[in-house]
């Protein structure tokens, strides 16, 4: 009966499959994401870094081949990390740290400099929850990131949003008009929430893996997807920081990756990246560098000693969508920095990283604070690491009951 009971518990917090209408805000979002205009130059949107037909991620076979890191409007301008997944990210609570697990959680951005403290009040007064505040402080980044969308200013964008799409704005915020003047930090704001909304609704997190429909007895797993899942929920540990149904528990962890030499960004000139071939991506631990004095010692923690156990770390990704691709033979890639370029490589790494540091087979790029309890020496044989694969390729959307 107890066993019957948390089913049906499960069964009842289970997201629904599918997409819906989108509402007026959601709709305004998407038109902005997609809109190649809203950059300078133009060309580039923000699908050009999270299209849908990879999951929401990079969509260049040949750029995640190599460096996996995408050129920004200005086409000579690189950043320092691979494009994470759009989807699936919305249920990341703002920006905070856990006394009981002394460990940070939620925001956005590899680094979680996106808090959600710049748009929760006004995400309060629309729709009277902080619910994807951090999403929408990411989505007022790009627009101005000179390596990304590389507008000179807000003013910028809330002209050319207020140029294209006047109708459909006073459809989603009729009583606050697009203001470029006096206004504009707010309507900036607006765009931003309008994309997060969209980055939010079922058509960008549609739960219709065959996963979903396993659990809801309309799909069945293969021998070697059970015995996958066996493995994900026990042995191989990934449930631990990938729980369902986001397959993320939005906290920082230090994988101990290696740096993944072909980024560009190690190419950057001076004013972009002084340190050239020798920089190391801080992770958690540089966001946490810029901020002041005053909020450790509001959270009763030192803080040259939090950012030095917060070196490496970066968020844990959804595996939503992991093995999503247009054709067999499209490259995607994972990791923070791209490294990995396929599931198999990096289930392989989880699994036998501490041998492979040890036989010199890879260097971590930050060697302080990795992972040593969740992965790394976790015995899987051969088969297990393709049955752990082959329940993770159950995860894409778009599975047909």
């Amino acid at each position: 009966m107890k066993k019957m009971l948390v089913g049906f518990c499960l069964l009842l917090s289970m997201p629904t499959i599918g997409t819906a209408a989108l509402s007026p805000v959601e709709e305004l979002g998407k038109k902005l994401f997609f809109d190649a205009k809203l950059s300078t130059p133009g060309g580039q949107s923000c699908a050009a870094c999270h299209a849908p037909e990879v999951g929401w991620t990079g969509p260049s076979s040949s750029i995640n081949a190599a460096g996996a890191v995408y050129p920004g409007a200005v086409h000579t301008k690189f950043g320092n990390r691979k494009p994470p997944s759009a989807a699936y990210g919305g249920g990341s609570p703002p920006f905070h740290y856990d006394s009981g697990s002394r460990s940070f959680s939620g925001g956005m951005f590899w680094d979680g400099r996106a808090t959600g403290e710049g748009t929760q009040m006004l995400m309060l007064a629309l729709f009277g929850t902080v619910d994807g505040a951090p999403l929408a402080d990411q989505a007022m980044g790009p627009f101005l990131n000179t390596l990304e969308q590389h507008n000179p200013n807000m003013k910028k964008v809330c002209l050319d949003v207020r140029k294209g799409y006047a109708p459909q704005w006073n459809a989603a915020f009729p009583t606050m008009p697009i203001d470029c003047g006096d206004g504009l930090g707010t309507t900036y704001q607006l765009i931003a929430v309008a994309i997060a909304a969209y980055e939010k609704s079922s058509e960008v997190n549609p739960y219709t893996s065959k996963y979903d429909y396993y659990l809801r007895n309309q799909a069945q797993l293969t021998a070697a997807e059970t015995r996958g899942l066996q493995l994900f929920e026990g042995k191989a540990k990934c449930s631990a920081c990938h729980p369902a149904p986001a397959f993320t528990d939005f906290t920082y962890d230090n994988l101990g990756l290696p740096k993944n030499p072909q980024n560009p960004f190690y190419g950057m000139p001076p004013s972009i990246n002084p340190q050239r071939d020798a920089w190391v991506d801080p992770g958690l631990g540089g966001y946490l560098q810029t901020l002041p004095e005053s909020y450790f010692t509001g959270l009763q923690l030192e803080k040259a000693a939090t950012v030095a156990a917060n070196l490496g770390k970066h968020k844990v990704p959804t595996l939503r969508n992991l093995d999503l691709r247009p054709s067999p033979s499209f490259t995607k890639t994972y990791g923070h920095n791209g490294t990995f370029k396929s599931l198999e490589q990096i289930v392989t790494f989880y699994n036998q990283r501490n041998a492979m540091i040890a036989q010199g087979q890879i260097v971590p790029e930050v060697p302080a604070n990795i992972n040593e309890t969740e992965l790394g020496n976790l015995g899987l044989t051969a088969q297990e690491e393709a049955d752990l694969v082959a329940f993770l390729r159950t995860l894409n959307d778009g599975y047909k009951p």
